[in-house]
């Protein structure tokens, strides 16, 4: 009998190991960088704040991350290191870069001008930020008026904001090297002392000692303190510098509501968008892959004002929204790689990981507590 004819059969054979060969389509890779500022609480041995934290993705991500600890960072000079800014960032021009109301930047000298309460207590002054002066819009309006009547030829002050304040400095302005903390550094803390001691910055100290006097003498700020409200008795300047022409290209996507995250990204050229809800929902938007920068600032009033069981909300919300479905997306290889940043009092702490290392199941998530009091205990 005649031998059946093999070709079809080899056809088929060669069609099948074709659809192995073939390219198929991939998901595109996503590497994310998460900041999350004041990510640790500052007091270790904190129990009521720190005990029965049940936080099982956040346990294993850092569980199984390769850990970094640096010297302490602010959440601003982060985000500059993050961009390739350094110490060069101008951080005022990038956050009014990032506003989404206010003037444009353009080529000018930004200072924040930020408003602030000194208060004084046991021989030192601390200080509280907007997130605690509830400022309205009108009041920031009608101060901000009253300054640009009183000095009409140092520059201009702008609202962005009610809690974000700008001075466009004149022309003829020179500061010389401005080594002031960025406002989050010293919310909640003693103030020794508001703007540099160089001759560069006599004439700024003279301005910021006559802003005080007409804060003092406003009537918003007498109805303030009329209805036992906090004044607006000064303002925190910082972050001076111009907009630089263009970041240095770090990431193609940020999502954030904060104005300084969101004007680095612009200046950089990224894709700019407001943070989600969580990370479920950020997923769904970031199906073209790509270097994605998110920055969280759920903790950090919390942590300024000592307020432990806002801070023991705020990171449970995270949990849910954030860090569980990140953990599982990285396990699940839909993120290829995450660094988790954060600006804490332990320093600027940093934990790499990928799918890979989400699978060590063997390396056992610790409490947050027993995280804060190594890290404690190993103070450089």
């Amino acid at each position: 009998p005649s031998r059946p004819d093999p070709r079809p059969y080899v056809a088929g054979h060669q069609a099948f190991l074709n659809l192995f060969q073939s390219p198929q389509p991939q998901r595109r890779r996503m590497q994310l960088t998460l900041v999350v500022p004041e990510l640790l609480w500052p007091e270790p041995d904190d129990r009521e704040t720190l005990d029965a934290l049940l936080l099982p993705g956040l346990g294993a991500l850092l569980a199984r991350s390769r850990m970094h600890r640096h010297p302490p960072l602010s959440l601003e000079a982060t985000l500059g290191d993050a961009f390739g800014l350094g110490d060069t960032a101008a951080h005022a021009a990038l956050r009014l870069h990032g506003e989404e109301a206010g003037p444009d930047a353009g080529n000018a000298l930004w200072l924040c001008a930020d408003p602030v309460h000194l208060r004084l207590h046991q021989e030192r002054l601390i200080l509280a930020d907007a997130a605690g002066l509830e400022i309205e819009a009108s009041e920031a309006e009608a101060i901000v008026a009253a300054l640009n009547q009183h000095f009409p030829d140092a520059g201009r002050f702008h609202v962005a904001s009610s809690d974000r304040w700008y001075l466009e400095l004149a022309a003829d302005w020179e500061l010389g090297r401005f080594d002031v903390l960025p406002l989050s550094a010293v919310v909640g803390r003693s103030v020794v002392r508001q703007l540099p001691e160089a001759a560069a910055a006599r004439r700024l100290r003279r301005l910021l000692n006559e802003a005080q006097m007409v804060l003092h003498q406003h009537p918003a700020n007498q109805q303030r303190d009329d209805a036992g409200r906090a004044t607006i008795n000064s303002l925190w300047l910082w972050g001076a510098g111009r907009l630089p022409q263009r970041c240095p290209d770090q990431f193609s996507d940020v999502w954030s509501d904060l104005a300084l995250a969101r004007g680095c990204g612009r200046a950089a050229g990224s894709q700019v968008h407001s943070l989600p809800d969580g990370a479920a929902a950020l997923l769904t938007q970031a199906e073209h892959g790509g270097r994605h920068l998110l920055v969280v600032d759920a903790l950090q009033t919390a942590v300024q004002y000592e307020n432990g069981a806002a801070y023991r909300a705020a990171l449970l919300e995270l949990e849910r929204n954030w860090f569980s479905p990140l953990q599982a997306a990285l396990a699940g290889g839909r993120v290829q790689g995450l660094r988790l940043q954060a600006p804490t009092a332990y320093g600027m702490l940093s934990w790499e990981s990928d799918r890979r290392a989400q699978w060590k199941l063997w390396r056992r998530p610790q409490p947050l507590a027993a995280i804060a009091q190594t890290l404690a205990a190993a103070a450089p």
